[in-house]
C-alpha cells in the first residue's frame, strides 16, 4: 500500500539546445559536409593543390559556426604571413576548435590528424583526397616526414592539436612530441594558439551544442632552425606554457597548466 503512495519519478525532459541539436544541428551539418565534401573530392580530380577543398573547407566551417551561432573574436592573426608555411599547435577543447581554427586563419591549412577520421564518409574522403595527413598515433611511419615536406613545397600550413583528445574541462594536457619532431624536420615555425571557451559549445562526451563567445590567440610564431630532434620535448613544453597563459589571459579558468605537464 505504501508503494502505492509513492510518488512517481519526474519525466525530464531534454533541454532546448539538445531538441535543436537532434533535429536542427546535425541535419543542417550532415547536409553541409555531404555538399562541400563532395564537391572538395570531385576537384580534386583536375585541381591536386586542394586550394578549392580549402575554400570548401573555410565555407563549411563557416555555416557551421553560424548556424550553430557560435561567435569568434581573434587576436594576433596579423603576425602570421599568408604566403609563408607553419605549424599552428592548439589546444583541443571541443570537436567545434577545427572549423573555429578554419574559419579564422588567412591560411591553406591542413591538419595533421588521427587516421581513423579518413574512414568517415565525405569528411573522410576529402581528408584522405585533400592533402590532409592522416596518420596512426602510435607508429606516424617515415612517410609521415616526406608526405609533410611535399606539403610545405606546395605553401600550406599545418595545424596540430599536441593533447591528443579533447579537455573535459579547459586544462591544456600534455603536449606530445611528434607534430614538434614534424616541425623541427621539416625546418616550420611553430605557432602556439590558444582558443578559450569553446568546450562551452559542446562538451565532450554531451551530445547538445550551444550558442557561445568563443576566443582565439595567436601567439608569435617561433622559429625550429637550428633545433634537432633532442629539442622537441622542449619546445613542446615551451609552446604549451604560451598556449595556457593565453587561455588565463583570455579567463578562461580551466585554461590553467594541469598538474602532468611539469
Amino acid at each position: 500500500m505504501r508503494a502505492l503512495l509513492l510518488k512517481p519519478e519526474p519525466v525530464r525532459v531534454p533541454p532546448y539546445h539538445w531538441w535543436r541539436t537532434v533535429f536542427f544541428l546535425i541535419p543542417a551539418i550532415s547536409l553541409y559536409t555531404i555538399v562541400l565534401g563532395t564537391l572538395s573530392v570531385a576537384a580534386s580530380l583536375v585541381e591536386r593543390r586542394g586550394l578549392f577543398a580549402h575554400r570548401c573547407a573555410r565555407l563549411w566551417s563557416r555555416l557551421i559556426l553560424r548556424t550553430t551561432g557560435v561567435r569568434v573574436t581573434a587576436s594576433g592573426v596579423e603576425r602570421l604571413d599568408p604566403a609563408a608555411s607553419y605549424v599552428l599547435a592548439s589546444n583541443h577543447q571541443s570537436i567545434y576548435d577545427i572549423p573555429i581554427v578554419f574559419d579564422t586563419m588567412p591560411l591553406q591549412l591542413r591538419i595533421v590528424a588521427k587516421a581513423s577520421l579518413g574512414s568517415f564518409p565525405f569528411l573522410g574522403w576529402h581528408l584522405r583526397r585533400t592533402g590532409h595527413l592522416l596518420v596512426q598515433r602510435d607508429n606516424p611511419g617515415a612517410g609521415v616526414f616526406k608526405r609533410m615536406a611535399s606539403l610545405v613545397g606546395d605553401g600550406v600550413s599545418l595545424i596540430v592539436f599536441p593533447e591528443g583528445t579533447r579537455s573535459r574541462d579547459g586544462r591544456v594536457g600534455r603536449f606530445k612530441g611528434g607534430p614538434f619532431l614534424l616541425a623541427i624536420a621539416a625546418g616550420l615555425p611553430i605557432v602556439p594558439v590558444s582558443v578559450a571557451r569553446s568546450r562551452h559549445v559542446m562538451r565532450k562526451g554531451r551530445l547538445m551544442t550551444c550558442p557561445g563567445n568563443v576566443t582565439l590567440a595567436v601567439h608569435e610564431p617561433i622559429s625550429t632552425s637550428g633545433l634537432s630532434r633532442d629539442d622537441a620535448r622542449a619546445l613542446a613544453e615551451r609552446v604549451r606554457a604560451i598556449v595556457a597563459t593565453g587561455l588565463e589571459a583570455a579567463g578562461d579558468a580551466g585554461g590553467a597548466p594541469a598538474a602532468e605537464a611539469s
